[in-house]
């Protein structure tokens, strides 16, 4: 699968379920000062996912470009770049968790065809920083009701499972991620999602967007719960052809 046939697969899916089809935003932000480039996909999307009514609705879908250098250290391994192009699906208020984790593992197993018993997940696990915020019991509820055992399932804290928020302040919550193994024999201290041993490329990330950090690094619940989804161009790209790496 090329990487146009995999865009408009992704946005023909979401349209089916009720999605308007938005264009890409600047990489260089116009209303933000506080970073240089648009950094992932829901970055142009804040005042919206803060309340603000979107012109095309609460259900979205685009793919976004993307420059990222927060992960500059990881650049130049087998999965990480600096430019990308991120996939992405929105619910400013509307569906939550269920919809957003069956269509996302739909859309992997029926859609591209990748084998569901080389998918893990990992959901947030709590974390001391935040610890008004507790494990994401319905995740791991939904993920079992899809058919991924125990044992592919990881809780994980604030480092892993947790998105945002760009800046300092802003919107931000808890995640699940969807992991492939890529087959390589376990290695390393620890061998599991999230790890860089190079058996799992994440290849998803569902955000259930439903706080807001102010600037004193307090959390308070958002007048309206998102979900923020966003799947990697070049990353998936690589793991449908068989590759080990985007470069390829």
């Amino acid at each position: 699968m090329t990487a146009k046939e995999l865009r408009q697969k992704y946005l023909s899916y979401f349209e089916n379920k009720g999605h308007k089809i938005i264009p890409s935003a600047s990489l260089v932000p116009e209303h933000d000062p506080t970073v240089l480039f648009t950094t992932a996909g829901m970055h142009p999307l804040v005042p919206y996912l803060l309340g603000q009514d979107h012109p095309q609705g609460k259900r979205l879908t685009n793919v976004q470009k993307c420059l990222r250098t927060d992960d500059i250290e990881d650049v130049g391994d087998n999965w990480h770049n600096t430019f990308f192009e991120m996939l992405g699906n929105w619910s400013l208020g509307e569906y939550w968790k269920e919809e957003a984790i069956t269509w996302s593992f739909e859309f992997l197993t029926k859609e591209l065809g990748l084998d569901p018993n080389r998918i893990s997940v990992t959901v947030f696990g709590g974390d001391p920083e935040i610890d008004s915020v507790g494990v994401d019991e319905e995740s791991v509820v939904i993920w079992k009701k899809l058919g991924i055992p125990d044992e592919r399932i990881y809780q994980l804290g604030k480092a892993d499972n947790w998105w945002g928020p760009v800046g300092d302040s802003g919107p931000c919550g808890p995640d699940t991620e969807m992991f492939y193994d890529t087959g390589k024999a376990e290695h390393g201290q620890v061998c599991r999602p999230g790890e860089s041993c190079g058996k799992y490329t994440e290849i998803w990330n569902d955000v259930f967007m439903e706080y807001n950090r102010n600037k004193d690094g307090k959390y308070e619940k958002l007048a309206q719960r998102n979900v923020d989804t966003g799947m990697g161009v070049e990353r998936m790209v690589g793991v449908l052809q068989g590759r080990d790496n985007v470069y390829d």
